[in-house]
């Protein structure tokens, strides 16, 4: 067992929207240490919203991510031979770093010409509420709603 929690690194915002939350996408955007390129990426993205939506990218990218976010998640736990699926409130730091990764991750899946066409379009369609990363979160939210009978489990 651990002695002590580790430090919570200082993310410093980024450049264009003075927002530690885009500095941290960014980070997990990021290949090969490439900082530059995913910061230049992501902007080409928010660039792309901006046209096609006609609003604030900043904006449309945080609904977005909150669409994304999500509340619940079921754990593995072993009791008896058997292997149940325990609903468990996800913690905030996670929270938001598990919308991050399936927003990218689906961007990535997505058709289209090069990641920040891919990731415009993926955060549009977040924002409205539809869209594969979306789909992943109710998807986990059903499945916890569903195995709500083991609760008492909890890990």
């Amino acid at each position: 067992m651990r002695k002590r929690k580790p430090k919570v690194r200082i993310v410093a915002p980024d450049p264009r929207f003075g927002d530690t939350m885009v500095t941290q996408f960014v980070n997990n955007l990021m290949f090969s240490g490439k900082k530059t390129t995913s910061l230049r990426n992501f902007y080409n993205a928010m660039d792309i919203v901006e046209e096609r939506t006609k609003e604030n990218p900043h904006e449309v990218w945080k609904k977005g991510l909150n669409n994304v976010i999500p509340q619940v998640e079921v754990r593995s736990k072993r009791i008896g031979g058997a292997t149940f699926q325990i609903p468990v409130e996800v913690r905030a730091k996670r929270k938001i770093s598990i919308g991050m990764k399936w927003l990218i991750k689906f961007a990535r899946a997505r058709s289209g010409k090069g990641i920040a066409e891919k990731l415009a379009a993926e955060v549009i369609a977040a924002s409205k509420g539809e869209g594969a990363a979306v789909r992943r979160k109710e998807e986990t939210h059903k499945m916890a709603e569903s195995n709500r009978a083991f609760a008492h489990f909890r890990v």
